[in-house]
């Protein structure tokens, strides 16, 4: 019997939210203390692989739009100053003096080399790059559909779902684009039953996230560290 719509569960309660299977349950029971499971990283359902989430890069080009304007804005007044018959700006003035005179193996200059290197090297590298680590994109199931899932909410499904299996008393969970590392106390039951049924929770969670590259899954499970 279903629930009629618009009627809000009671205050406490879980809901289990809709999820599409696209892989099977893989079998790993070898019982060692570390585990990957390499048939969960194998794209599946429709859509196939999709390219990461480019990023708008606001803040970086805000920053350099600023210091350009604000650089250009000081030679354009001195260029103006010096043709109203004023002296130019000292530090302009002084620049040109200490370019002039200062040797290229000077450590100021090869200083200021390496910064400007560096600058130009990450502006580089933020023009070229897609950003946005933190969003794992989604199996395209629809053409001008895009979606994407947070580090931290595929992290919280992992977690929830180990939590269910028996015997684990707590469980930690750091997702990264190509793997999933999932950190289990036990504390009753066998570590390689454990473990067993840990592995192919976690590998049938992560199959369910609907990832366009589905994290390889790391798992290690422990007893509970001694009190006092």
């Amino acid at each position: 019997m279903s629930e009629p719509q618009g009627t809000e569960p009671p205050e406490g309660t879980t809901q289990r939210l809709p999820v599409v299977d696209h892989q099977e349950e893989p079998e790993n029971g070898d019982g060692t203390d570390r585990s990957e499971s390499p048939g969960a990283a194998e794209p599946g359902g429709e859509g196939g692989r999709v390219g990461r989430f480019w990023s708008a890069r606001r803040v970086p080009a805000g920053i350099v739009a600023l210091l350009l304007l604000g650089l250009t804005g000081l030679f354009l007044y001195d260029i103006v100053s010096v043709r109203a018959g004023r002296p130019g700006m000292y530090w302009r003035r002084e620049l040109a003096e200490q370019l002039a005179e200062r040797p290229l193996d000077d450590t100021w200059v090869l200083v200021g080399a390496g910064v400007t290197a560096v600058l130009g090297l990450w502006l580089l590298v933020l023009a070229v790059t897609p950003g946005l680590r933190d969003v794992l994109p989604m199996r395209r199931t629809h053409t001008g559909v895009r979606a994407g899932l947070h580090r931290d909410a595929a992290a919280t499904a992992l977690r929830d779902r180990a939590m269910e299996v028996a015997g684990v008393q707590s469980a930690r969970v750091r997702v990264r684009r190509r793997r999933a590392d999932v950190r289990a106390v036990s504390h009753f039951r066998e570590l390689d039953d454990v473990r067993t049924d840990l592995d192919a929770v976690v590998a049938d969670a992560v199959g369910k996230l609907g990832l366009s590259r589905p994290p390889s899954p790391s798992v290690r499970v422990r007893r509970p560290g001694r009190k006092g």
